[in-house]
């Protein structure tokens, strides 16, 4: 009688606990639907205003596809004025239009998280209820399992409706397995929620850093606008003979690098070349983005000249690190002009660094890597800028034997 008495008690848990898996939940959902509660209005309303961003997310993109086409076609026509002063246009209005888009982006990110914390409050709620009812029906429980094996049989017609009894308690205590492996399900998506949450976070951050580079791209551009049509004077003329002046100081810079670089690996001794085998460190840091590649497409200057180097995006006055050990060819301070550091390596490697504020090396000496050789520059106007310049960066390049090669591919 003992054993039995055990077993019944044993599947009277199983029984309760299924009916608390499955009632309880069932019951709430039903007080749920029949009396709406703050938060499921909240939830429909955040739902609305993702899908209403979502919307102008979409409709902005397709705004800044048009400006984009709008830019190729202008850069196949032929070069002057007006078509400079049209590409800078339409440059400057996408990149407000992808301002834009980051801003409502951060704003529909803004209302996931606070969905998803919503959903998470809602779902820790529901459990405590749940904890509490259980916790009811079990000092209930324990409160009927004090009878004994006789009054529990005597509680029954007959001992056949007894044992069908302990056989259908038996079919439930299976089916509590089923449900218990559903609530494991249910936690795994509760920690999937919050894991999205932390994502939606770490994608906000994300947004926030595109929009300030657009936000320098937008000031950069305008600047070209400005100084183009400074200088110009709204004049096709004087534009065509910037053109030329632009053009011709490139193609001198370029020439003094090559033969400079020619003459020194000449009197140089191998031992004295710095080496690259341990690979190239990043001048400056990478996390403001590059804005401008190599050979870019999309170079504001392109009418000009092949952009030789990446730019990468650094405050003025960013100190700027040696890629690899190397000698110092050429620290030419140009005053108001373009001023750069040159630097010799192995294998027929040579780096550039460009638009510098403040020089920190001598010639003719040698440097580790890492060593810092210069400050950034490139704001219009400022020491060391130059003529091509679109606002504070630094401009890299990577030569094999004198010809510019793509710095991405032996930078990490």
């Amino acid at each position: 009688m003992r054993k039995t008495k055990t077993k019944y008690s044993l599947l009277a848990y199983g029984l309760i606990s299924l009916l608390i898996c499955f009632l309880v939940p069932s019951a709430i959902l039903a007080q749920e639907t029949t009396n709406p509660s703050t938060d499921d209005s909240l939830v429909t309303e955040l739902n609305n205003q993702i899908s209403q961003k979502k919307k102008e997310i979409d409709e902005l993109k397709k705004q800044s596809d048009v400006y984009e086409q709008n830019i190729k076609v202008k850069q196949r026509e032929a070069v002057n004025l007006n078509n400079q002063i049209a590409i800078l246009d339409n440059r400057i209005a996408k990149i407000q239009i992808d301002i834009k888009t980051a801003e409502t982006e951060i704003e529909e990110a803004n209302l996931e998280i606070k969905n998803t914390e919503l959903g998470i409050t809602g779902r820790e709620k529901q459990i405590a209820n749940q904890k509490e009812i259980l916790s009811e029906l079990v000092r209930t429980i324990y409160n009927k399992d004090s009878k004994n094996g006789m009054e529990i049989i005597f509680l029954n017609n007959s001992f056949s409706e007894f044992f069908a009894e302990l056989n259908s308690l038996e079919e439930m205590e299976k089916d509590l397995q089923t449900n218990l492996n559903r609530v494991k399900i249910l936690k795994l998506q509760l920690e999937t929620q919050k894991s999205d949450l932390e994502g939606e976070r770490q994608k906000i951050e994300t947004f926030k850093s595109e929009l300030e580079n657009k936000q320098d791209a937008l000031n950069d551009e305008e600047n070209i606008k400005e100084k183009l049509l400074v200088d110009t004077r709204n004049s096709e003329y004087k534009f065509t003979k910037l053109l030329t002046q632009l053009k011709n100081e490139q193609q001198q810079i370029d020439a003094e690098i090559v033969d400079l670089e020619s003459e020194v690996r000449k009197k140089l001794e191998a031992s004295k070349i710095g080496s690259i085998s341990s690979g190239l460190i990043w001048p400056v840091s990478k996390a403001r983005g590059i804005t401008a590649y190599f050979h870019d497409p999309d170079y504001p200057l392109r009418y000009v000249f092949e952009h030789p180097a990446i730019d990468i995006r650094a405050a003025q006055g960013t100190p700027i690190k040696a890629v690899a050990s190397g000698y110092v060819a050429r620290a030419k301070d140009a005053g108001m002009g373009y001023s750069y550091v040159m630097l010799i390596h192995d294998q027929g490697i040579s780096t550039v660094y460009g638009h510098v504020s403040k020089i920190l090396v001598k010639e003719d000496t040698y440097i580790n890597q890492g060593d810092t050789i210069a400050l950034s520059g490139g704001t219009p106007g400022t020491r060391g800028a130059g003529n091509l310049t679109t606002g504070p960066h630094l401009h890299f390049e990577v030569r094999l034997n004198g010809i510019p090669v793509n710095p991405l591919e032996y930078l990490p």
